[in-house]
């Protein structure tokens, strides 16, 4: 019986989209059972095991089937179409998508990518085809036709290179940047966990009934042993969340592509910002395990001392991630296939003019004209040249430093293609942070920001004070531990492998994995306010007490190691005020159910607007480092500046949610602190301030707290949220 119309005797039942969202509730005809085509929704069933031809039934439960108009079936079904129907046509109570037809446009570039390789924005071909398919994707009018060449190129186009385009698409186009992208780890979870895990998960899928699956385990240490130092930081390295972020981050700003997506406010601070606290935060965690910090990769004709071995799998491609030995040297890269070809030398012509630059003050346009780096633009400038964005204000004089050096050193197994071999982990912005080099390079690229910031004037009293407000006492109060004692230890969780398990029956299959986390905490300040009621902002920071000496660092060192733990605005009234703030509140995180379920925007229910947050942001179970056992000494520094100076003009945003401004910034608005980022330990201290404490003014406060962490792991807890260990304060 021929089906109605969308909009004629319509009935309402609930759809399951899986983890990405709760269940909807969908207009379908009772005759046909059809979801309506402008469904905004329907794309996200585009990320639904991407490997699977898009004929193949999709959903949780394998009732959507997307109706493919003959052409957009990739040649090799075209000619046995009706097989096709016949076979996969028939699924009991499906709910179809009928695609509609569009004129398309041309693809022939981005297609030139085969679908068996791997992909990386780093390397400027794929780079360029990447910006090509996004510029198409958000040049379509209108939702159905975005959606119709979303559809077409889903089997044709490499599908590393899709899934990118298409979320920067998705973020960006005005119909679709509401929707939650699903997290990469249920798309692509080869790219996060252990090779030898799918075969035991395609075992469990095929064998056991999804009521009986049990969680397949990942070790802890399956990359390496303690015969290597570096291992000891590989919970840092190799934490999902952390991984995530550093993709998503890329997502929201990448560095090529149409000039609206690629310009946004601070951008080029912010890839400065973003990276120096990672290598701050890694330092920590460093320091945590009794190790020095890292070094910065400064020779590139030395051998680099330390080898990564991911044991990783990439499934499309069929080919397991390269490893690196050990003091393996980096060499010119000459890679045909890859159209890519340049030498060590000319890194090192791109550092020296960046440096040159630096310490005159000012860079050379394309048009040849000289730009001052100022106290307030020119951290901007410097971070867009050195990220090679298309903003650069001068790429063939100053370079491609960054990504070229990423791609240095993915391909430092293989540099001339001789063993046909793909790039390393380092090169993918999806993997790039579980290899030891990453930290040593951006070492390195955050020398080179740090050396602009010793030019700059130094702060002076009065720019740090804010008049007649003073910081009387601070406070941080951790679940079941001592009084400015955070807490650390072990806890599992799971993540659902089945909608990145191509070719696998359905139902869930997890993986249980192991991180850090940290007992909830509430900070407590005292504020004095001698003026009348005002704005202020507030900026809290930590940093390791002393070096891996066990010295009392100087604060021109200790600077670079503050970590930011939140920031947020108060109104100050007259006379004494007291200011409680939640771990859970921070300004720097999302929390797990963000990270990892993507619930943004599915409901109205408090449990969910709970979890309601824009943008990307720093895992909240790695806001704390790690400590040690005994108790890893550190300095809280609490700061309240003048919020009228801080203020950002703007109207408030669109969406109902929270954004972890502090790494990620706010998507398309204005970063929300006129202050320059890391304010105020992103400057040499003033003449005569050698420690902290000389630092201080009164709008200032500080203690000393410790960080101790148990040897203890939790199990997950319902919904994967955080669980104390039973027993603290007896371990």
């Amino acid at each position: 019986m021929k089906g109605k119309d969308i909009g004629e005797d319509l009935i309402q039942i609930p759809v399951e989209y899986g983890k990405y969202y709760q269940a909807q509730q969908l207009n379908i005809t009772a005759a046909s059972r059809s979801i309506a085509f402008n469904n905004h929704r329907n794309v996200l069933y585009l990320f639904d095991r991407v490997a699977e031809p898009l004929f193949l039934p999709k959903g949780e439960e394998n009732k959507i089937v997307f109706k493919l108009p003959p052409e957009y079936l990739t040649p090799r079904y075209q000619s046995i179409v009706s097989e096709i129907t016949d076979r996969w046509g028939g699924v009991q109570n499906r709910m179809e998508i009928d695609v509609k037809p569009i004129t398309l446009p041309d693809l022939s570039y981005p297609m030139t990518l085969s679908r068996r390789e791997n992909f990386s924005p780093f390397l400027p071909h794929h780079r360029k085809m990447a910006s090509r398919l996004v510029e198409t994707f958000l040049g379509m009018r209108t939702y159905e036709d975005f959606l119709s060449l979303s559809v077409y190129c889903r089997d044709r186009i490499n599908p590393y290179m899709y899934t990118y385009a298409l979320s920067i698409a998705m973020l960006h186009r005005s119909d679709t940047h509401e929707l939650p992208l699903p997290p990469l780890t249920e798309v692509f979870p080869d790219k996060y966990m252990d090779g030898a895990v799918f075969s035991q998960a395609r075992q469990e899928a095929n064998v056991v009934s999804s009521e009986n699956r049990l969680p397949i385990i990942i070790p802890l240490d399956y990359t390496a042993s303690d015969l290597e130092p570096e291992h000891r930081v590989a919970y840092f390295r190799e934490d999902i969340g952390i991984n995530l972020l550093h993709w998503q981050w890329h997502l929201y700003y990448p560095f090529s592509g149409m000039m609206e997506i690629v310009k946004k406010d601070r951008r080029g601070e912010l890839f400065y910002y973003f990276h120096q606290q990672i290598i701050a935060r890694y330092n920590f965690e460093r320091l945590s395990n009794k190790l020095a910090r890292v070094k910065r990769l400064l020779n590139w004709h030395e051998p680099v001392e330390e080898g990564y071995f991911p044991k990783l799998d990439n499934i499309v491609s069929s080919r397991v991630w390269p490893p690196r030995n050990s003091f393996t040297t980096l060499r010119d890269i000459n890679r045909e296939l890859d159209q890519i070809k340049f030498d060590i030398q000319d890194l090192e012509r791109w550092r020296d003019r960046i440096f040159e630059a630096i310490h005159s003050g000012s860079v050379i346009n394309e048009k040849k004209q000289i730009v001052e780096l100022t106290e307030t633009d020119g951290i901007d400038i410097l971070g867009n040249i050195v990220d090679a964005s298309i903003l650069s204000i001068n790429p063939n004089l100053y370079g491609d430093l960054h990504n070229l050096g990423h791609v240095m050193m993915g391909f430092c197994h293989d540099p001339d293609a001789r063993h046909l071999e793909t790039f390393g982990v380092i090169a993918d912005p999806a993997t790039t942070m579980r290899d030891p080099i990453f930290y040593r390079w951006h070492a390195f690229i955050d020398g080179i920001f740090q050396e602009h910031k010793k030019v700059l004037p130094r702060y002076t009293v009065q720019q740090l004070s804010f008049d007649y407000v003073h910081v009387t006492g601070v406070e941080v109060i951790s679940e079941k531990a001592p009084k400015n004692e955070f807490v650390t230890y072990w806890q599992q969780n799971d993540i659902d492998l089945s909608r990145g398990l191509d070719f696998a029956p359905r139902g869930p299959v997890f993986v249980r994995f192991t991180h850090l986390q940290h007992a909830p905490f509430v900070i407590k300040i005292q504020v004095e306010n001698k003026g009348p009621q005002r704005p202020g902002t507030v900026r809290i920071f930590m940093a390791p007490k002393y070096d891996e000496r066990g010295l009392p660092m100087l604060l021109r060192d200790q600077r670079s190691l503050f970590i930011e733990i939140d920031k947020f605005s108060v109104q100050l009234k007259s006379g004494s005020n007291i200011i409680q703030r939640r771990s859970d509140e921070s300004s720097v995180t999302i929390p797990f159910e963000r990270t990892f379920r993507n619930l943004t925007g599915v409901g109205e229910s408090q449990q969910v607007a709970e979890y309601t947050y824009c943008g990307c942001g720093w895992p909240q179970h790695m806001l704390i480092p790690k400590g040690r056992q005994g108790g890893l000494p550190a300095e809280f520094f609490v700061m309240v500046s003048d919020g009228s100076i801080d203020k950002v003009e703007q109207p408030p945003p669109e969406q109902n949610c929270r954004a972890a401004h502090s790494y990620c910034g706010l998507h398309k608005r204005l970063y929300p602190d006129r202050r320059s980022m890391g304010y105020p330990f992103d400057r040499v201290p003033r003449d005569g301030v050698n420690t902290l404490r000389e630092f201080m003014t009164p709008n200032m406060g500080l203690i000393d707290v410790k960080i101790r962490h148990y040897e203890t792991t939790v199990g997950p807890g319902p919904g994967n949220v955080p669980v104390l260990p039973p027993n603290l304060s007896q371990l």
